[in-house]
């Protein structure tokens, strides 16, 4: 399997409101950088959407390590939390939903089609990938014409 890196960031301009994401993978020499904004979103769902983005970007199965500031998504996935939301029908508890399922769902089965491990590192510290990321994800916020991020809840 190729080793990949991912590095992955989340933007939002208000929370709702205009958001992005960046995403740089790493394989031997090559870079290649992703990025989209979103009219209306959630920090949260962009965070998700720069680790989708760029294990969906894989021609074939990889072992990723992911490399983020979001503890939402690091916790979520190593802690279990999202594989247990989805087997209690995107549920936290007897109460609460959870949120993003679509997105949830999307990263649970990315996860089963490559090897993923999750790191977390602090944000905004001078890390030169995750601060790229950063300025990839605030960059796509700008660009005119942003469609709307669907959201879905339910």
């Amino acid at each position: 399997m190729k080793k990949v890196t991912l590095f992955a960031d989340g933007a939002c301009s208000g929370n709702p409101g205009p958001g992005g994401y960046g995403t740089i993978l790493r394989f031997g020499g090559h870079e290649k950088e992703l990025s989209a904004g979103f009219a209306d979103t959630t920090n949260n769902r962009m965070e998700l959407m720069g680790v989708i983005s760029g294990l969906e970007s894989l021609k074939e199965p990889c072992d990723v390590t992911v490399i983020t500031d979001s503890q939402y998504v690091v916790n979520a996935m190593q802690q279990g939390w999202a594989a247990q939301w989805r087997k209690n029908g995107w549920r936290r508890n007897n109460r609460d939903k959870a949120l993003n399922p679509d997105l949830w769902g999307r990263l649970l089965d990315l996860c089963a089609h490559h090897q993923v491990r999750f790191t977390w590192i602090r944000g905004h510290v001078g890390h030169r990938e995750n601060e790229r990321c950063d300025r990839l994800a605030t960059g796509a916020i700008r660009n005119s014409g942003l469609p709307r991020d669907v959201r879905r809840d339910a």
